[in-house]
Order: structure tokens, then sequence, then C-alpha cells
């Protein structure tokens, strides 16, 4: 055999035993399995290696975050995965049990199909949408699933694009199809960025690869150089496996935060027919509600945490002229103490960046476990600017609803459940929420409903003037706070 033959040979044989010896998850692939065309084989070279099986591996993907908020808002819909998948923490699907294979053909091609599907259903709106059977190949930069759309099973549709471009197979960039947007039910979905995607795969440790063949001296010939085999995939933890936390601040990879701002103010905004209305990643959450999580960070060590919530809640009472929004919330804390900064709209004006109330942290621990860090029943009270956005009817320093926040930092995390915390009367969760395309849906389970109810046993009421001019609110140039006309009366909630 030739020099240049045994040299061909031998960096095939050690690009099987690559991939072969992947018996960990990976989330890397050799430098070949990008797609790129293998070379021509001289003749007389040695026949390619059996391709490698995939027995097992994970898909992370959540299609579009503005598709799930549409469902489970507007269209008053739910998200079912089902058949294997599962909703991970941030919103997005988890598809299990891959196979496939890598080197298929002779290529250097990986090829995954996933087992679980996801279903899209609305009554109001009329579709139910079922991806199922997704799979991914670096060949073609691909994702494809078999969708049915009211009925109707079309096999093999390419939902997006996927950069497949280097070894990473972790948070890939995605685009949409128009086929995709084709079976979402909305053409400017085509060419829109979806969610990132995450594969993990584990292949085959039982595959032979083939041997290298002996160098003239006999001995065996050095592995060949990662420019003509493909450097070594990058190996994940096996499951299980526990690592220090790392130092510094972790990036929060899921979340919730639960909160019923103010269980008279509720009462009283439904009182004569007005509503509390969640939206955009916001649901009713037994007499809270339940906000999905945008993004933070979390230093254990310093005692430190910083994160945003998606959704909003819109309060409406026609009879007083009440007409305002709580979104963008947020939560600022280090060490005992904590703040909670949120944003009203009305419909003349909006208040960006509201300290609204203070958090008494004195009991909090900012370790996690499992990945979770949960800070539960948090006592709350309003500040001289969330007194004000409410038209100083509430004296600051008053208690308001506490708050329950949970967040992870590992992305197998589970959330603990959303059963209220506050242990306070309230409305109950009637009638159907206002559309948003506010990222961080919630998944699963119903519709988030308005709030109706009765006042509180307390008989107090906030005042016919209060809030009256809320929806008419100004920014006062330079001023820095929320200018609200009030009319007096003597009772006060």
């Amino acid at each position: 055999m030739s020099s240049s033959t045994r040299r061909r040979t031998t960096a095939l044989a050690a690009a099987v035993v690559t991939a072969a010896a992947l018996g960990a998850t990976v989330l890397a692939l050799p430098a070949t399995a990008v797609g790129a065309a293998p070379a021509a084989p001289a003749v007389g070279a040695a026949p390619a290696a059996a391709p490698v099986p995939i027995v097992n591996g994970t898909l992370d993907w959540g299609v579009l975050a503005r598709y799930r908020a549409y469902v489970t808002g507007m269209a008053k819909g739910t998200i079912t995965p089902a058949d294997g998948a599962a909703a991970n923490t941030d919103g997005t699907f988890r598809f299990t049990s891959a196979t496939g294979a890598y080197g298929e053909g002779g290529g250097h091609v990986v090829t995954a199909r996933f087992k679980g599907s996801v279903t899209f259903e609305s009554t109001a709106h009329r579709f139910k949408v079922t991806l199922a059977n997704l799979k991914i190949d670096t060949g073609t930069k691909k994702l494809t699933a078999d969708v049915t759309k009211n009925g109707t099973l079309t096999r093999d549709v390419p939902l997006a694009n996927v950069a497949f471009a280097g070894r990473t197979m972790e948070k890939l960039a995605t685009t949409l199809t128009k086929e995709a947007a084709e079976q979402l039910g909305y053409d400017d979905y085509a060419g829109m960025a979806g969610d990132p995607l995450t594969a993990e795969l584990k292949f085959d440790e039982s595959t032979p690869p083939s041997s290298p063949a002996p160098s003239p001296s006999g001995s065996t010939a050095p592995s060949p150089s990662p420019s003509n085999a493909g450097p070594a995939p990058t190996l994940a933890p096996s499951p299980g496996t526990s690592s220090s936390a790392p130092a510094g601040p972790q990036q929060l990879l899921g979340g919730r935060l639960t909160w019923g701002v103010k269980e008279s103010f509720r009462a009283y905004v439904v009182k004569g027919g007005g509503s509390v209305t969640p939206a955009g990643g916001a649901m009713a959450a037994g007499n809270s509600f339940s906000f999905a999580f945008g993004k933070g960070e979390l230093d254990a060590a310093k005692q430190k945490l910083n994160a945003s919530f998606a959704g909003s809640l819109r309060f409406q009472r026609p009879d007083r002229r009440i007409d305002m929004t709580f979104t963008n919330l947020r939560v600022n804390a280090e060490g005992k103490k904590g703040t909670l900064v949120l944003d009203v709209k009305t419909p003349g004006a909006t208040k960006a960046d509201i300290p609204f109330a203070t958090l008494d942290l004195s009991k909090a621990d900012y370790r996690t476990t499992g990945g979770v860090l949960t800070l539960g029943s948090v006592p709350a009270a309003l500040t001289a600017e969330g007194s004000a956005a409410l038209d100083s009817y509430y004296e600051a320093g008053q208690a308001t609803d506490p708050v329950t926040l949970s967040v992870t930092v590992d992305k197998d995390a589970v959330l603990p459940s959303t059963a209220p915390t506050t242990g306070q009367t309230g409305g109950s969760a009637t009638g159907s929420t206002t559309g948003s395309t506010g990222t961080g849906s919630t998944v699963g389970g119903g519709t988030a409903g308005s709030t109706s109810g009765k006042l509180a046993a307390t008989g107090a009421d906030v005042p016919a003037g209060a809030l009256l001019a809320t929806s008419g609110a100004a920014v006062v140039a330079g001023a820095g706070v929320l200018s609200l006309a009030r009319r007096k009366r003597a009772a006060r909630p």
C-alpha cells in the first residue's frame, strides 16, 4: 500500500473512532459533520467506514416565542407537549429519544430524528396544529417535522433553516421558512428568526471502527491532525454529574414570578363590571398572577439577583375611568433588600422604571437547590413612587401582596408549581385574555382569565376619584414621577 493511500485510510478510520467515541452526550460535532461535501476518494482508496448510529439524545426548540404568546393570549388557546416531549422552564420544548447516524452514505453529515409532539390549539380561532417527529440534517441545514393541521397530515415539512456552521450544536440560530409560516397561519413568519436550537446526541459506543493501517516500521500510524479528521468533539457532563457553581454571576435560564399586586385594589377594580386582564406571558394563578421568565443573572456569592419577567396586567373599570397596565416587571435584589420595578402604561402616557415596592429579603437564602433559587412569599411594601402610581390612596409603606419568584441556572432544572402563595381572598378567574406578542409565554394548561369578584370582606373601597386621571396621565418633563389629578373623598381603602 502506498504511503498516500495509508494516510487516507488512517484519516478515515480516525474520523470514525472520533464519532464512535462519543459515548457521553455531546453538544458538538466532528468538524466535518456540518454539511460540507466530502472529497472524492482516489482510485484504490479504502471503502468508507460504516456510519455511526445515534442511540439517544434531545432537541430543545420553542418554534417562536411570539407565536406561543399569541396562542395562549389572543387566541385563548393551549399548548400541549406529548408523546415524549415536555415543556422547558423557559417556555420552549424538549424532544427526546434521538435516532439517526453520523456518516451515512459515506458523507460527513449528521441526521437525527426526535420523539415527541407539541400541539397548538385554539377553539376561538379555529385551529389545531401538531408538530411531531422533528428531524435535523447538518447536510441540508434544515429542521423538518411532520405537521398535522386541522386534521391534514403533511410529512417532513421544512420548518426552519438552522445555522449548522461549526462544531457546536448549542443555541443555534434558526430562521422560519415559508412552509412554517403557511402551517402556523401567518405569512409574516416567513424569514423571521425562530427560537434558538440546541441538540445533544449520544452515539453508539459499540460500532467497531476500522483499524488504522500499520506504518512501514510496523508500529501503529499516528492519529491524523485535526486538518484531515476533525478535532474531537467537546463532551458534555454525563447526567447526574455535579459541578461546583462557577465563580461570579450565572446567567438565568428560566424562572417565574407570582404576584397579586394588592388584593383590595383588585377587588375595587372588578366591582361594577371592571376587570384585571393578564396577557403576554402572564396568567391567572389562583388569587394571584404568574409572570413568565425574561432574562437575568444571579451571583449567589455576592447575594445579588437581577431578573425580568414577561407579561402584563391591565386594570380596567369604565365607570371610574380606570385603564392602566402594569408591565415589564423586574426584581433587583442585593443582600437583605430588594425592589420590584415595573412600567405603568395608560392610554395617554407611559411611565417606565417605577420602583413600585420594596422587598424584605431578611430571610432570603441565595443558594440554589437542584439548579433552582426560590424566594417565597417575600413581604413587599409600596414606595412613594408606587403610591403615586396608585394616586396616593395607598400610603407609602403599606403592604402589597407578597412576591414569590423562582429562577433556574440549570437548563434541566424544574420550577416549583405555580400554586398561589398569597393566601388572600380575591376574584376568581373568568373571562378571556387580551393578545400580546410578548416573549416567554406560558406553555400548556389553558387560558389566562380576567379576574372578577366581590369586594374584600373589610368593605374597604377605593374612592370614586381614585385613578380617575390615570387614563390621561402625562409624564411631566424633568419631574421623573407620574403626575395624576385627584378627586379627594373621605373614604380610603
